[in-house]
């Protein structure tokens, strides 16, 4: 799942972490995967086992759609894009990780 304790984290937050990364276009999830990596500098990882499930899901919910589309090389992939009712998500998701991650940074400073 990730390195040291970063799975834990990535568990609970991959819905909010893929509604945000195809926030900026449609990707597929080898793409997406990869982006974790980038974007968190290798902190944390998106196996298989919870990315393929969680865009599952995500589809199931509405808030991202499918269809099948050829990667940069040339194999046949299934490309994830945002819909409106996940642009809303998103909204709502990252409004509750600052609610969040804000009362964690609070007591960590005052306890």
């Amino acid at each position: 799942m990730g390195k040291s304790s970063s799975g834990e984290l990535l568990q609970g937050t991959l819905p909010l972490i893929v509604l945000r990364i195809l926030h900026g276009g449609p990707n597929h999830g080898f793409a997406i995967a990869r982006r974790i990596e980038l974007i968190s500098k290798e902190v944390l990882r998106a196996e298989e086992g919870s990315l393929y499930p969680a865009l599952h899901k995500l589809e199931l919910e509405g808030w991202i759609e499918s269809e099948w589309g050829t990667t940069e090389n040339n194999r046949k992939a299934k490309y994830y894009r945002l819909t409106a009712m996940g642009r809303k998500q998103l909204r709502s998701e990252t409004e509750r990780w600052n609610a969040i991650s804000g009362a964690i940074a609070a007591i960590l400073r005052e306890a």
